[in-house]
């Protein structure tokens, strides 16, 4: 053709087939994308719609993935023992986003307080919102009720009947209303051990300063050889004039898991009566009402069960409730009644209800299998210890008598100075125990804990141990 001929225009793709040769080619040539961008500005129009349609599927589906992945995962933890699924990391990955915790630190000190797994906290903070909107009607005519499920839910747990639990706020208020609430004379006895938790020795001595009762003290080896010795300690310590006997059913500053159901049975022979802080147990370790056989037991559900900051169980054999007086006063119609132990003035709803949360997710992991998971972290860096020069163990080794809190010293060097170096240098938290028999650093890690957190407090130790302290 001439120069100054205009050739014929060109046939146009048009409408879908169009868009369909334009992703075709852009498979087969890419690199005509950056060609075409600036001679046809619409070039792109297909790409963009088909990247957003991906996007909105991606979302929308991935819901469905995941609980697809994580009902595949359950199916195959049902598979394998308690021990077995324990050693399953990617199992255990899954749990571990459940909670929203910083990995800006590690936090092995579980013992005092758990944070909630995120379905918890977000059922809190709805019901928190819930009883804002017609507070006195929303409050006692529709949450208030509701608490009567969480009743039936934690009797479940505990295995024992619901007319025997009381919902508190925390262990200090369960075993301070026994305690305070039972009648003694001057003279009778409370028997415990040196290692209880100081509140209720604190309580005890109270009324030994207002009402001239004893405090009966004994020393249980740390650790034990075997755990009988710990029912022969109470065993020889008992009195005439013993009425009542104290025990942890693990002490809070070791860990040691101690034979309630045999110095429950050995002191009811006796005619004493048995109280149990379960503070620490339950919910960490798998166990009912029927294998302590107490009379009392009274825990926090924000340790292991994992519900909002402020909750509690108490237990009351149903026959021995009239007996109990509250710490605050109930009507005398109320006398048998487990709620009586709940008369606390104006509360929140909010924290009772969402127990139902941490219950459903307990549940859901299985008791056994969080047990044996909190078993296996724990030796897990016991056993990496073990071997290592000037380190020693206050809690047994032995499944019976240990499960996720333990105590460890690196002897020659200050406990609380090793806890300070710790934090200050690697970012770990743990809690140095000081205690007129022993020191150490009380361990407690928990489900979103993961090995490699372990491996640096290993690690750490390991070093001190070897070196010392740097200077």
């Amino acid at each position: 053709m001439g120069a100054g001929m205009q050739q014929p225009p060109t046939k146009q793709s048009g409408g879908s087939s169009g868009a369909i040769l334009d992703l075709v080619k852009v498979l087969y040539e890419p690199g005509t994308v950056f060609q075409r961008v600036g001679e046809k500005p619409k070039f792109l129009m297909p790409f963009l719609v088909l990247a957003v349609l991906m996007l909105i599927l991606s979302f929308s589906l991935k819901p469905f993935f995941e609980a697809g992945l994580q009902a595949s995962m359950a199916q195959a933890a049902a598979r394998l023992t308690p021990e077995q699924a324990a050693m399953d990391e990617d199992f255990w990955f899954e749990i571990q986003q459940a909670f929203t915790v910083t990995r800006g630190m590690i936090n092995l000190n579980n013992g005092g307080v758990s944070p909630s797994p995120r379905i918890v906290t977000e059922a809190l903070v709805r019901y928190i919102w819930q009883q804002e909107d017609a507070t006195a009607y929303t409050m006692w005519q529709i949450l208030e009720p509701q608490s009567e499920t969480i009743r039936t839910g934690l009797a479940e747990l505990f295995g024992c009947d619901r007319e025997e639990i009381a919902i508190t706020r925390n262990a200090s208020e369960s075993l301070e209303t026994l305690l305070l609430g039972m009648d003694l004379k001057s003279g009778d006895e409370i028997l415990t051990t040196t290692q209880d938790y100081g509140r209720m020795l604190t309580t005890i001595r109270q009324r030994e300063q207002r009402e001239g009762i004893k405090l009966n003290l004994i020393k249980i080896p740390i650790p034990p050889k075997n755990i009988q010795e710990i029912t022969g300690a109470f065993q020889r310590a008992i009195t005439p004039r013993t009425r009542l006997i104290q025990i942890a059913h693990q002490i809070n500053i070791t860990g040691q898991i101690t034979p309630v159901k045999a110095v429950c049975e050995m002191a009811r022979a006796r005619g004493v009566e048995t109280i149990v802080d379960g503070a620490h147990s339950f919910a960490q370790f798998y166990f009912k009402q029927q294998d302590l056989n107490c009379d009392y037991f009274g825990t926090s559900l924000h340790k292991w069960l994992y519900a909002p900051k402020g909750t509690g169980l108490l237990f009351i054999k149903r026959d021995k409730i009239a007996k109990v007086w509250p710490l605050f006063a109930a009507e005398d119609k109320q006398k048998s009644d487990i709620r009586k132990f709940e008369e606390i003035g104006t509360h929140s709803a909010a924290p009772k209800l969402a127990i139902g949360e941490a219950i459903l997710f307990h549940n859901g992991i299985g008791g056994k299998r969080k047990e044996a998971r909190l078993r296996y972290l724990s030796r897990y860096w016991m056993d990496n210890l073990k071997d290592v020069p000037k380190v020693r163990f206050h809690t047994s080794l032995d499944p019976q008598q240990m499960c996720a809190i333990a105590n460890v010293q690196i002897e020659g060097v200050d406990s609380s100075k090793i806890g300070s170096y710790l934090f200050s240098q690697h970012r770990i938290y743990t809690t140095p125990i000081i205690h007129e028999e022993f020191q150490g650093l009380r361990i407690t890690p928990n489900l979103y804990t993961t090995l490699k957190e372990l491996d640096r407090f290993c690690e750490a130790m390991t070093m001190i141990a070897r070196k010392g302290l740097p200077a």
